[in-house]
């Protein structure tokens, strides 16, 4: 009943747009050859773009103005009538099946401007970086060994990771020559082959120490020597998937429930600087961010912090 209903409301749109959505389907399939899965939920979101036009009083594309187009995304975000509300990713597949049809239209000459063109899909919902407890770290960083080779290199790291915010291509590309243990500072390369100079704090260069010290040398003497800080058991510079491998196995040792990745530690570095009270600007410098404006989604999550101390502490907050 459902789908006969469906094929009745679109026998009953306007010819004009029932012709045009019909011819555009058919150039995306003949001419375009569009995966027929992604032509299926093309033909829907634009029997339902029909719909909403139609519902507007517009009879053919040459009526529709920017502002049916923002009213169509808004309505699959809020749901209309029977039809729930669509995630952000879908009301964005729609509107570029509804931008496609536009185009098309111009394209054949049955419109003169492209009003779609300028109506931007929602933003999809901020995701506020996930940072470990102070706690949690501590407990992670105490549970690295540091009884042999291996140990040493895995202590070094993550102490090096947590200490710098470092991210953990930029931590495993360490050469010899980038560290100055004199000035406690190291230099790392980060996206687009900027560089950029971090401080890093004592626990992380007395663990560095020890690892050049009294794991290092034997671990590079079984290779044909390295400029690398992190080598492996053959001697080469040590992989991104075997130092995230060092990452889970210290995780799990320490018992830590929460999932903990090279990033969470990039996120807790910042995290704990802002909430230790540093300036955003300084924090953006240290994570090598392009604009401050990536870096300010991490004052959402201090915010967050100091709401819920307020509402368990305050005497007042629930009053």
């Amino acid at each position: 009943m459902r789908g006969a209903r469906s094929v009745n409301a679109w026998e009953e749109l306007p010819a004009a747009l029932r012709e045009l959505v019909t011819e555009y389907v058919q150039h995306l399939v003949v001419e375009r050859g569009t995966a027929p899965s992604t032509v299926d939920s093309y033909s829907r979101d634009l029997r339902r773009y029909a719909e909403h036009l139609t519902a507007c009083g517009v009879a053919g594309l040459a009526e529709v103005r920017a502002e049916h187009v923002s009213s169509f995304v808004a309505a699959l975000r809020s749901g209309t009538g029977d039809r729930a509300p669509l995630a952000p990713s879908s009301t964005a597949r729609a509107l570029v099946a509804a931008r496609g049809l536009h185009r098309f239209a111009l394209t054949e000459g049955v419109v003169e401007a492209d009003v779609a063109r300028e109506v931007a899909p929602p933003s999809p919902p901020q995701r506020l970086p996930k940072a470990l407890p102070l706690a949690e770290v501590t407990r992670l960083l105490d549970g690295a060994s540091s009884s042999d080779v291996r140990g040493l290199r895995e202590r070094a790291l993550l102490e090096l990771l947590y200490s710098t915010g470092a991210r953990i291509s930029e931590a495993v590309g360490l050469d010899l020559d980038d560290v100055d243990r004199s000035e406690r500072t190291v230099v790392l390369d980060g996206k687009g082959g900027k560089q950029r100079l971090v401080p890093v704090g004592r626990p992380a260069l007395e663990a560095l120490e020890a690892y050049l010290v009294r794991a290092r040398p034997t671990l590079v003497a079984r290779g044909r020597g390295s400029a690398a800080v992190f080598v492996n058991s053959r001697g080469t510079r040590l992989s991104r998937q075997s130092a995230w491998t060092a990452l889970k196995s210290a995780a799990q040792r320490a018992g830590l429930a929460s999932e903990v990745s090279p990033h969470v530690l990039r996120h807790s570095f910042a995290t704990h600087l802002l909430e230790g009270g540093a300036d955003v600007r300084v924090v953006q410098e240290l994570l090598g961010h392009s604009s401050v404006t990536t870096t300010q989604v991490y004052t959402l999550v201090t915010v967050r912090t100091l709401r819920e101390v307020y509402a368990t502490a305050h005497p007042r907050a629930h009053g």
